[in-house]
């Protein structure tokens, strides 16, 4: 997906940065990674409170097969419903709900 696109798509909810990673990208909020594109899809950061809403959505889990084990692998992202890519006010509840997800995945400071 092109940069300025994803930059656009998370902006009514938080500015972003994309950065190459894994042959995808890297959408990064100022808490953290909050999205990644893999295989030019869409994936939204989720943890255990944000998993359900994902799930009664529809968005399914970002699951992958290592070629040489066979293993198969979950990873904390959810695809985005194909409607969330028409608008950023579409794509809103899932880009706040992922950028709310890094915010939580931030260490604690300590003091």
């Amino acid at each position: 997906m092109d940069d300025a696109f994803l930059i656009e798509l998370f902006a009514p909810v938080c500015p972003v940065t994309v950065r190459r990673m894994f042959g995808g990208q890297g959408i990064y909020c100022p808490a953290g990674i909050c999205a990644v594109v893999v295989d030019g899809a869409l994936h939204v950061k989720g943890d255990d409170v944000s998993a359900p809403r994902y799930e009664a959505a529809g968005m399914t889990r970002w699951t992958y097969t290592t070629p040489r084990t066979g293993r198969h692998s979950s990873m904390p992202y959810w695809q985005v419903p194909d409607e969330a890519l028409d608008s950023p006010e579409a794509m809103a509840p899932w880009a706040r709900l992922a950028m709310e997800t890094a915010e939580r995945a931030q260490p604690a400071s300590a003091g």
